[in-house]
């Protein structure tokens, strides 16, 4: 069974250099153990360190400018869909719940996952 997700779970991408915690934006009332619940549309995340991805177009110009040798820039995450798949049976202020195993697309090409988060205990179906 998946766990619910909420602020401060930490998220990570295969082309950044650090996790993040998730900020929750969506909606400001609802609680789990204590933390505000994750939504699907907590889609706004601010960096994972460096991006060492070459659909980054900053990330692309510098390693052009260094003759091809891989040259990580910094993070800022283009993801404008929502994480997916949630759980669509469970609805927090009219939105989808946010579990630990849904993913959320980058458009630079990475696929950030949850991978720690404080409602470890709250099991969801």
């Amino acid at each position: 069974m998946a766990n619910a997700t909420v602020q401060t779970a930490l998220c990570t991408c295969p082309f950044g250099t650090v996790p993040m915690p998730l900020p929750v934006t969506s909606q400001q009332t609802v609680q789990t153990v204590s933390q505000l619940q994750a939504t699907i549309m907590d889609n706004k995340l601010t960096t994972f360190g460096m991006c060492s991805s070459l659909g980054n177009p900053t990330v692309a110009a510098a390693t052009a400018a260094a003759l091809g040798a891989l040259t990580p820039m910094p993070c800022v995450p283009l993801t404008p869909m929502p994480w997916a798949p949630g759980v669509p049976t469970i609805l927090v202020c009219g939105k989808p719940l946010l579990n630990n195993t849904s993913t959320l697309q980058c458009m630079y090409g990475g696929v950030i996952q949850i991978t720690m988060t404080p409602a470890m205990t709250v099991q969801v179906p």
